[in-house]
């Protein structure tokens, strides 16, 4: 069975066929099945009593802000309801609420996983629309259409469409040992899977095997490709491998990486079991939470459910 990560397994039927009849959507929001995820500053607000859940509304509290025209976006249909995000950074935040703010990360692993995957869509739209507001043809304030997938500019008729970057998530193996590294930013000890962007005209292949060896001087022979994962910071798809090592001597580019070291399986196992517990000790070299695909991608290397 495949695995499905954390903000993988969407349920929703994205409509992409019917979201530029401007007219259709407009009376999903008639529609008081209807249900809004207000976004502010890119937080969901979520419900702390009983189960941990997305705060999803009727739209009629937040006509003014969508008629006022706040970013609204058409995340889809499921069971013939429609659900929308909106930016509602402008409003003011209920006090009386049950409900609380909370950044995706945090509120990811405690909601229903297809919400999580919802929100993951949610928070990579909204900020597409807020860093996008202008034309990058020709400078012009472009507007939103087909129900926030596209920002068109009434000037030079340019359509901008929302964008995902490509990122290769890579464990470089070598017999019974594998490589991690650990960025200038990661707290205390904790190391993790090597990474890069992908660059105009490389394959996937080529760019594990680039980031790798830039990173840390270890030569890749074989890739193989294993999993992704929508990551929502801003709107990327981290692509997961695992990479056959032809070298251990490691040159850390300083620039790129605090330290890189190999580890055994059996360390990695520990720090496998570490991390999905909760008991993770921080004078410890320890791994990314489950929440993370090189989590996953760890914990299958060292249970020896993936292999180069």
């Amino acid at each position: 069975m495949e695995e499905i990560y954390c903000f993988a397994g969407n349920p929703l039927d994205r409509v992409s066929q019917r979201r530029q009849d401007a007219g259709w959507v407009a009376s999903l929001l008639e529609d008081p099945a209807t249900r809004v995820l207000p976004l502010h500053g890119l937080k969901p607000a979520v419900r702390r009593s009983s189960a941990a859940a997305l705060d999803w509304q009727s739209v009629a509290p937040w006509r003014p802000l969508i008629d006022d025209r706040s970013t609204l976006i058409l995340l889809g249909m499921r069971e013939n309801r429609a659900y929308f995000a909106l930016d509602a950074t402008a409003a003011e935040i209920p006090s009386d609420s049950d409900s609380v703010l909370m950044d995706a990360r945090a509120a990811a692993p405690m909601i229903d996983g297809g919400d999580a995957a919802i929100l993951a869509e949610a928070r990579s739209l909204i900020d597409w629309h807020d860093r996008h507001r202008y034309c990058a043809q020709c400078g012009t304030p472009s507007v939103v259409a087909s129900g926030g997938w596209v920002r068109h500019c009434p000037n030079c008729k340019a359509h901008h469409f929302p964008r995902v970057d490509p990122v290769v998530i890579m464990l470089a193996v070598r017999g019974e040992r594998c490589l991690l590294g650990r960025g200038h930013r990661r707290p205390g000890a904790r190391f993790s899977c090597l990474a890069g962007f992908m660059e105009p005209g490389e394959t996937l292949e080529e760019v594990v095997r680039r980031e790798t060896c830039e990173e840390s001087g270890v030569r890749i022979g074989r890739v193989r490709y294993l999993a992704s994962q929508p990551w929502p910071f801003p709107s990327t798809l981290m692509m997961g491998f695992l990479a056959e090592a032809l070298s251990e001597e490691i040159r850390v580019d300083p620039e790129e990486l605090a330290e890189a070291r190999w580890f055994h399986r059996d360390e990695i196992r520990e720090m496998v079991t570490r991390a999905a517990n909760g008991t993770d000790d921080p004078t410890k070299v320890s791994l990314p939470q489950p929440l993370a695909i090189a989590h996953h991608i760890c914990r299958r290397w060292s249970n020896r459910l993936d292999d180069i």
